[in-house]
């Protein structure tokens, strides 16, 4: 017995040893060989046999176990039929909802508030402008809303303006609901905007709207209002 444990024993050293073999060959010739890189965050075997995976930050790339070759793209499971760097990227970029900087955004209140939503929207952004008024049909929720404003500087100007409105929900609405112009305000501190836009190039929030519910669901793209319900409910 003590010789099979034993046996055992070395078999897994042997193959911790080899990964990690792997791993620093990988790490340095593509480090030698593609400045870019020099700083990378981890290295793992992929599903698919023979390939591994490179990531930086929240890309993902993948190489043999030489690293003298590097692939840019997808990997897909087509038995299942399944986009598994996608499945990566969206597992890596995920955001807890209990850590969204909520002091950055303005709050918006309808029935009993109980359910939760936060969506980063630019003021320019057309689909944003559809999405806001099918959200009007969406009862009992608190709506956390980060100006996130990425299509222009228009939409900067126009951002800072309704931070800087004292009823930032309502200048909001009024813009994005109704069309109305945004008034321009007094000078204030914007800085939450500017960290707004620093969060979402750190989580690649790429697009608005962008929807994040309580469970962490995250949903890039104007959906309508019983879509809305379904991800609330599924939430809870």
């Amino acid at each position: 017995m003590n010789m099979i444990k034993t046996g055992l024993c070395a078999a897994v050293l042997a193959t911790c040893v080899g990964a990690f073999a792997q791993e620093a060959t990988i790490r340095k010739n593509l480090g030698e060989r593609v400045p870019q890189l020099q700083a990378i965050d981890e290295v793992i075997k992929s599903p698919m046999p023979g390939l591994y995976e490179v990531r930086v930050g929240t890309e993902i790339l993948y190489t043999d176990v030489e690293g003298n070759f590097l692939i840019q793209g997808s990997l897909i499971d087509t038995k299942q039929r399944r986009n598994l760097t996608e499945e990566r990227v969206e597992k890596l970029t995920a955001i807890n909802f209990d850590s969204l900087p909520l002091k950055d955004a303005f709050t918006i209140v309808r029935g009993d508030g109980k359910r939760k939503l936060a969506v980063f929207e630019d003021p320019n952004c057309g689909y944003c402008k559809r999405f806001e008024r099918d959200l009007q049909k969406v009862n009992n929720v608190t709506i956390h809303m980060f100006l996130y404003p990425i299509l222009s500087q228009d939409s900067a100007e126009k951002s800072r303006h309704i931070w800087c409105t004292k009823d930032r929900a309502k200048a909001w609405q009024d813009h994005m609901v109704r069309d109305a112009a945004v008034v321009p305000a007094a000078t204030c501190d914007t800085s939450a905007v500017a960290r707004n836009l620093e969060f979402g190039k750190k989580y690649k929030i790429t697009g608005t709207p962008t929807l994040i519910f309580a469970d962490g669901s995250r949903v890039p793209g104007a959906i309508n209002a019983q879509q809305v319900e379904k991800f609330l409910a599924d939430a809870k």
